[in-house]
Parts: structure tokens; C-alpha cells; sequence
């Protein structure tokens, strides 16, 4: 049965009720990624929380074992802005862009956002003419609506749903990237959609893919954010006990490997091939196997130590070693990896990114202006965006930086441009 999630440890499959779960990742107690320390909160205690991923082997759902309170992980100073890394704005605006032509949509019809951050991925569909309305629980609201996006500061759920419909009509599309494994309260969400799509209408999902992130040893996806992490079998399971049909599906590049699900309200959908021909893969790959799990284990283990002896090895031989970019990933992995200031003195950012000045979680590494970079020319820069390794990379040697740029993910290589 799916039900809402209380915070605190998690005992069964949040699709399935299976209380037999089994941990294959153990990254420890860390902090939250994305509530960063600034000079005043740097000398207070930081919580910490379980951070233990699990895998179902009746749905094939892989998920965390605690919860931590909504509110508590996205807090209202959330420092996070899609719209800042011009690569995620470029894939977002190819998502709206797909979903109209694939759905027919006209300007008569609504567009609803969940987690709509600052509303760039609306943008893509205000832009071709389409109705949007956003919905962001955080500060970061204000700049969707001052960029003329019209958003609900709020976490979705039934009730919220219901006053949207009463005052905005039903919805043809409600899309979530990279949301709807983040969000705890799963059967109101659910009730939500029921609510507030229209009888056609379909939900657009987008998260990281399971199947890849166990082919590439991608242990940096598990975060407190991250309360699940998708395969189609699991989405097709809950989808299904909820009311509706998972209509299509396809893997695509974002983030180092997504699945983008179209989900149909109702339960006689037309279904397209590729439903089966993902799930007859996913069983190849030995989404149910248990050794698949260990040897994920087993590239995450070697992940982090060889990027942990990269960097003793720069430290030992005076060689200046730093990081770029600051996504939530980063801290997972250097967390997991047991880095502070005396490894990786900063971390370079974007001079537009709500977290320039503040510290990386747990290791309190300073995060900075990325112009530093090209001031002071490290001997190693570490990529940790590595899923945008090649047009950052580009980008940084436009700008004239000249410092071997490290990719620590899926395998620890020095990247060749």
C-alpha cells in the first residue's frame, strides 16, 4: 500500500510494503548537501542522519532506509538554481519542447511544474505559448515569479491540488524533474495528481535511473534528498496500484543516466513498446540479482579511494588540488571520502550561485567565486558536476584555464581537452 512517509528509520519498500530489504550501501551519518554553513553557522553543531541505500527484490525499488523531515531538507534558504548551469537550462527547455509535439499541447491547455525551482523548465513552455504555473516549496520561488512565472510557494499534496483546480482548471501536463524521488509524502502526492490532471491528462517524471547508476558505480546519486531511486519495474508498480498507466518511457542523458516516464491518468492508457522492451532489459541486467548490488559496492569503494589517493598523492608532492562546481552529488562523494580544507582547500562556483561563500556539508570546504581558477591556475582541478564534465571542461579552457581537469566518476581519469 503507498502511504506517506514518517521521518525517522524506514523498515518496508515505500512501493511495495516488502519489510525485507537489503543494504548494499552504507555511506555512514553525513549532512544534508544542500544546508550549507556560512561564518556564523560554521562553529554550531551541523546534524547529521543515516545515509544507507537499500534494494527491494519484489518491485526492484532501491531506496534510503531514513527519512528526514521535507521542511528540514528543503529548507526555505535552499541555495539550489536550475537556472544558473546553462547545460541543465539547454535540457530542460528539449524537455518542454519534447512533451508539447508529443502531446499535442496548445496554448488553451495548463502546464503545472512540481518542484519548479525557479522556473526555468516553465520557461521552455511559456516561451511557445504555453499556460504554466509553478509549484516551489522555497525561497527560490521568488525568482520564478520575478521572471513572470506564475508559482505557488508550497509543498504539493491533495489539498493544494484541489485549490489549484478550483481556481486554475485541470491540468493536460504536471511534470517533475528530478522531484519525484524527493518527495516523503508519496500517497498525498499520488492523490494530488488524481485531483488535478485532467482526464487525459499525463504526468511527465524525470529521475536518475537506477539501471545506470548500478552499471557506473554512481554511489554519488544517494543523498537525504534522494529518498528513491527509480527502476521502470517500480514506477510501473506504483503507477499501477494508484490509478494509472505508464504510457512510455525512454532512458536519456541528464545527470549521468535518467529514465523520463509519461504516466496517463486511468488505468486503459495506450501503452508504447518501449514500456516492455525497458523492462525485459532491466530483468537482463539483473535488476533482481543481488550480486549486481555488491559489485556496485565494490565501484563505489574503489571510486572513493582512488580519488582520495589522487589527492595525497598532490598534497605529498606540493600540488594544488581543488574542486569546481558544488551540485548536491558533491557531497556524497566527498563526505564518503573523508575530505576537509587540508585535501581540497575550496570549491569553485558560479558567480551567480546562491552558494558562493558559505562551506560544502560536513568537510567545510569554502566554496568560491570559480574565477579564482583562472587567477590562480591549480596544478588539479577535480569536475565534480562530472556529469557535465566536457562542456564545463570547455568551457574553463575558453576562459584560458590550463590545470588538469579530474573527473572522478564512474572511473577516476584526467580528462584530454
Amino acid at each position: 500500500m503507498i502511504r506517506d512517509l514518517k521521518p525517522g528509520p524506514l523498515n518496508s519498500c515505500q512501493v511495495c510494503s516488502n519489510p525485507n530489504l537489503e543494504v548494499y550501501l552504507n555511506l555512514g551519518h553525513q549532512p544534508l548537501c544542500d544546508t550549507l554553513p556560512d561564518s556564523h553557522t560554521l562553529r554550531q553543531p551541523e546534524p547529521t542522519y543515516p545515509l544507507r541505500q537499500v534494494w527491494c527484490n519484489e518491485c526492484g525499488l532501491s531506496q534510503l532506509d531514513h527519512v528526514v523531515p521535507s521542511d528540514v531538507v528543503f529548507h526555505n534558504a535552499y541555495p539550489y538554481r536550475s537556472g544558473v548551469t546553462k547545460e541543465l537550462a539547454d535540457y530542460q527547455d528539449s524537455i518542454a519542447k519534447e512533451a508539447i509535439k508529443q502531446l499535442n499541447l496548445e496554448p488553451r491547455h495548463l502546464v503545472i511544474d512540481v518542484g519548479s525551482n525557479d522556473g526555468t523548465l516553465l520557461k521552455g513552455f511559456q516561451r511557445r505559448g504555453i499556460k504554466v504555473l509553478g509549484i516551489e516549496p522555497t525561497d527560490i520561488a521568488k525568482f520564478a515569479v520575478s521572471d513572470g512565472i506564475p508559482t505557488i510557494q508550497d509543498f504539493f499534496d491533495k489539498a493544494v491540488a484541489e485549490k489549484i483546480r478550483e481556481m486554475n482548471g485541470p491540468a493536460k501536463l504536471i511534470t517533475a524533474t528530478n522531484v519525484f524521488a524527493h518527495v516523503s509524502a508519496l500517497k498525498s502526492f499520488l492523490e494530488g495528481l488524481q485531483v488535478l490532471l485532467d482526464d487525459d491528462g499525463v504526468f511527465l517524471v524525470e529521475n536518475h535511473y537506477l539501471i545506470e547508476i548500478l552499471k557506473t558505480g554512481q554511489f554519488d546519486t544517494v543523498y537525504h534528498e534522494h529518498l528513491r531511486t527509480y527502476s521502470l519495474h517500480s514506477l510501473v508498480r506504483l503507477f499501477k496500484e494508484c490509478g494509472f498507466t505508464v504510457m512510455d518511457a525512454r532512458e536519456v542523458s541528464r545527470y549521468g543516466g535518467n529514465i523520463r516516464v509519461y504516466v496517463g491518468k486511468g488505468e486503459n492508457r495506450e501503452v508504447s513498446p518501449n514500456v516492455d522492451s525497458i523492462l525485459a532489459m532491466e530483468k537482463a541486467f539483473g535488476l533482481f540479482d543481488k550480486q549486481v548490488y555488491e559489485d556496485f559496492r565494490l565501484l563505489a569503494e574503489n571510486a572513493k579511494n582512488d580519488l582520495l589517493k589522487l589527492a595525497i598523492e598532490c598534497k605529498q608532492n606540493g600540488h594544488s588540488f581543488v574542486g569546481n562546481s558544488c551540485p548536491g552529488r558533491c557531497a556524497t562523494l566527498l563526505n564518503f571520502a573523508g575530505f576537509k580544507p587540508d585535501l581540497m582547500p575550496w570549491i569553485a562556483e558560479q558567480p551567480m550561485s546562491l552558494k558562493l561563500n558559505r562551506y560544502l556539508a560536513g568537510t567545510h570546504i569554502p566554496i568560491v567565486n570559480n574565477q579564482r581558477l583562472i587567477d590562480e591556475q591549480p596544478d588539479f582541478v577535480v569536475l565534480l558536476a562530472w556529469h557535465y564534465a566536457e562542456p564545463i571542461a570547455h568551457q574553463l579552457r575558453r576562459r584560458g584555464l590550463k590545470s588538469k581537469l579530474v573527473v572522478p566518476l564512474p572511473k577516476l581519469h584526467i580528462l584530454e581537452i
